[in-house]
């Protein structure tokens, strides 16, 4: 179902969210990258924040630990992606990509970039910042700590 201009605008969001990432699993799987879209997404996400605890990264990708822990091993397997021990904690490992992993995120971060500039092209660039801007605080209400009530 297509969100409409009545409808709240959270299920606006999430309507337009399904679409992206239905959108871009098509485009990312007929890329030929060789990877799945969920070791793709890990992939881009360890070059943007590398050296995050495996714990922590699987909650930030919304992943159950387990489940990662076979993105990783595939990564890790073709060299993508290496598993280093925590200084600060030796029982913990930091993932990060490896030099080998570049031109494969460049490749993911294309696809996505494409997806935007379809989705964005009816917006004037004043548009797109708006939304952004509005997108961002949306974000920042979410995550601020919930008010107690009266």
């Amino acid at each position: 179902m297509t969100a409409t201009p009545e409808d709240p605008i959270g299920f606006v969001i999430v309507d337009v969210a399904r679409q992206m990432r239905r959108h871009y699993e098509r485009r990312l799987e007929a890329s030929g990258l060789g990877l799945t879209v969920a070791e793709a997404r890990t992939l881009a996400f360890t070059a943007r924040r590398p050296g995050l605890r495996q714990a922590v990264l699987a909650e930030e990708l919304c992943v159950e630990p387990m489940t990662l822990v076979g993105f990783l091993d595939r990564l890790e397997n073709q060299g993508l992606i290496e598993r280093v021990p925590d200084p600060t904690d030796r029982r913990a490992k930091l993932i990060r990509p490896t030099a080998a992993a570049a031109p494969l995120v460049r490749r993911i971060r294309a696809v996505g970039k494409v997806l935007e500039e379809e989705g964005l092209r009816n917006l004037d660039a004043d548009a797109v910042a708006a939304l952004r801007q509005a997108l961002l605080g949306i974000q920042a209400n979410l995550n601020a700590p919930a008010e107690e009530p009266a």
